[in-house]
């Protein structure tokens, strides 16, 4: 993380101090290093440069309209799950015509949004989709283009949320169904045939899976072909790993190169699907110390930040490092649980850390640019923190602290609800 440094003992953000950030937007607070996500996306484009391609930002990882707007800036595509994050990549000046409609449970009305707004592929995860995308398509009088998710059965050894690629998943098509599915969308009038997609998970480590998936994804292309179907493109999906405590993460500019290189001739349109590679490893969450409890069996740091602003830990148990922003005036290390004042349990961020702490201690909790924000709820009527763009010395406000008045701004008591 050559962006993260130690200046004087203080930690900073390209050059810029995180205590001064959390002095002036508050905490917790989500901070992002812009040259961290535009290097991480270079290491995709400029790994695939020798054929043609297209990098998909997976928009769920983190969905700030600034950090769209940053890859945007740079050329990027983006994957979209919902209508809403559709909504988001057009807010940030993305193009229709470079998004990718993945996800199992497209609606009438996201459908209807996406063709009107004229996306590049629906990536469609299951028969009764083509058929309803068929119906919604020729009452507006369009033709969908679609590639279809093949699931080819492989195991990205990785946590079992966050595999898609088996049998027992939910996601995408068998893969020894994948040829009828296709002959079926061929036959439907009102769609265009144009692509393969797969993605077989989250989190991969070892890219071996990748280079399974992509001979299944290969032999499928080869019998498209031989039925007068060959795609114009394969989307390879994504599930890049990032490190958080002691994992090596894939190569991705020799895995990119790679690639290209194994399929500079076959005549496809490369696109991959990153979204946590790109953007894990450039953010991170800022919190103070509230409170320090030592008389209990374990010692723990209460902090202003929880499961509210980072849910990753609660929900698949992930370790995420902990540090102190300053290495000044809090004594020796010693071990702490470091949990939040959610009224749950499983409010914990971080156990068993050696800390050098006292209460005001401003920590950093690492590599949480992607699937934190994007996950924050307001649970406990929390309000959702800021977010905070470095770019260079300037620290943006790219999106402001909730108010508590703005969460329930909108409902009603019994006396004022309108009757329906």
């Amino acid at each position: 993380m050559s962006f993260l440094q130690r200046i004087g003992g203080e930690l900073t953000l390209e050059g810029v101090g995180l205590e001064s950030i959390a002095e002036r937007f508050g905490t917790p607070c989500y901070v992002y290093s812009r040259a961290a996500i535009e290097g991480a996306y270079r290491e995709f484009d400029e790994g695939l440069a020798g054929i043609p391609h297209l990098v998909c930002y997976a928009v769920k990882a983190n969905s700030n309209l600034a950090v769209l707007d940053t890859l945007r800036r740079l050329g990027a595509g983006f994957d979209i799950v919902s209508g809403g994050e559709l909504a988001r990549v057009l807010a940030a000046g993305g193009r229709a015509d470079r998004v990718i409609f993945s996800g199992v449970g497209k609606s009438r009305g996201e459908m209807r949004a996406a063709l009107e707004a004229g996306i590049r592929c629906f990536n469609v995860e299951s028969e009764p989709e083509l058929e309803r995308l068929d119906a919604i398509a020729g009452a507006l009088g369009k033709r969908a283009p679609v590639s279809l998710r093949i699931n080819p059965d492989v195991d990205a050894r990785t946590h079992p949320y966050i595999s898609t690629g088996l049998a027992g998943n939910k996601f995408g098509i068998p893969h020894d169904r994948a040829l009828a599915a296709y002959l079926k969308a061929a036959s439907l009038p009102n769609l265009r045939v144009i692509g393969i997609g797969c993605h077989i998970g989250s989190q991969i480590l070892d890219t071996a899976p990748l280079d399974e998936a992509l001979d299944r994804v290969l032999e499928l292309a080869q019998s498209l072909a031989a039925q007068g179907m060959k795609p114009e493109h394969l989307d390879l999906g994504g599930g890049f790993g990032i490190r958080y405590r002691d994992e090596v993460a894939p190569d991705i500019r020799g895995y990119c190169e790679a690639l290209a290189k194994k399929l500079s001739s076959a005549g496809y349109q490369v696109m991959l699907e990153p979204g946590r590679a790109i953007v894990g490893p450039a953010g991170m969450l800022l919190t103070r110390v509230e409170y320090l409890k030592l008389d209990k069996a374990k010692r723990f740091a209460v902090v202003d930040a929880s499961m509210s602003e980072l849910m990753r830990p609660a929900l698949y148990g992930s370790y995420h490092e902990i540090v102190e922003v300053s290495e000044r005036g809090a004594g020796a290390p010693q071990r702490f649980d470091v949990v939040g004042p959610v009224c749950e349990s499983t409010d914990v961020l971080g156990t068993d850390r050696a800390l050098a702490i006292e209460p005001g201690s401003l920590l950093a909790i690492l590599s949480a640019g992607a699937y934190g924000m994007a996950m924050a709820s307001n649970y406990n009527t929390r309000v959702r923190p800021a977010e905070v763009l470095v770019d260079g010395a300037r620290a943006l406000e790219v999106r402001p602290r909730e108010t508590i008045e703005s969460l329930f701004s909108s409902e009603k008591r019994i006396d004022d609800a309108p009757a329906r």
